[in-house]
């Protein structure tokens, strides 16, 4: 086993990891990372700029099942990666990757690429603590609530099933490995509440929305050359922040399967 060293970045979630090579993980390091994603939500393993795609593809098959982007083309001969590039609209408000989804993803990978000489940082928020915080009424009230997810036009126009593209899932989900909650809606996706007409479900939305944006539920992270960022879908959600100023910016992704939300 290599010398695994991880440093809690900030009170929220968030940890810094080295010692690590992921082109050459064994069973007992691998296991330590996962311990440690668990109980930070957020790991940047440092140096890992040296890793080749594939070494990212069979890093994160350690994961689980590495599912393929339903609709962004994927990086020449790694079907299973796919390139971000410049923020945009999608990626610079709070969410979690594909909750439109019947089983969203659990964990997510992002590799960096290049890195632009300034901005273009990544907000991670903990979603037990946006739960967690609520008052003990608003917690039964959100523990009774399902909430209806819908795609963005480029899934629904890449052709992608009906039964994909919406789906219902709870708004408080208990994670399947550490049994806690967290709440688990998004200005993305997330359009109403199920039996409630979207008027009526908006003020309860945005005060939930809120909670993800408080600064003491938050992780901001500074990129660097070779930083390999591992979260955790189902209780974090992240957004970018646009302010690299047109300067070029390549992180290559993977996703793990997940399971249905409940």
């Amino acid at each position: 086993m290599s010398t695994v060293e991880v440093r809690r970045r900030a009170g929220a979630l968030g940890a810094e990891v080295t010692g690590v090579d992921i082109a050459d993980v064994d069973d007992a390091t691998f296991a330590a990372l996962h311990d440690a994603l668990l109980e930070h939500l957020v790991l940047c393993v440092k140096g890992q700029a040296h890793a080749t795609p594939d070494d990212q593809v069979a890093f994160t098959a350690r994961w689980g099942r590495i599912e393929p982007h339903p609709y962004v083309p994927p990086i020449e001969g790694h079907p299973e990666i796919i390139e971000i590039y410049d923020p945009n609209p999608i990626t610079v408000t709070w969410h979690s990757d594909f909750t439109y989804a019947k089983q969203p993803p659990s964990v997510s990978l992002l590799l960096g690429r290049i890195i632009p000489p300034v901005g273009g940082d990544t907000m991670f928020s903990n979603g037990y603590l946006a739960y967690e915080g609520l008052s003990d009424g608003l917690r039964a009230t959100v523990d009774s609530l399902r909430a209806v997810h819908h795609a963005t036009q480029l899934a629904i126009d890449s052709g992608m099933p009906d039964d994909e593209i919406v789906n219902s899932h709870p708004v408080a989900c208990t994670h399947p490995e550490t049994g806690r909650r967290a709440l688990f809606v998004n200005d993305n996706y997330t359009k109403h509440f199920d039996g409630w007409s979207v008027d009526d479900s908006q003020p309860l939305l945005d005060l939930l929305y809120a909670q993800f944006d408080k600064p003491e539920h938050t992780f901001r992270h500074r990129w660097e050359e070779g930083d390999l960022l591992i979260w955790d879908n189902r209780c974090a959600q992240h957004s970018v922040v646009g302010d690299t100023d047109g300067a070029r910016r390549s992180l290559h992704r993977t996703t793990v399967a997940g399971t249905t939300p409940v």
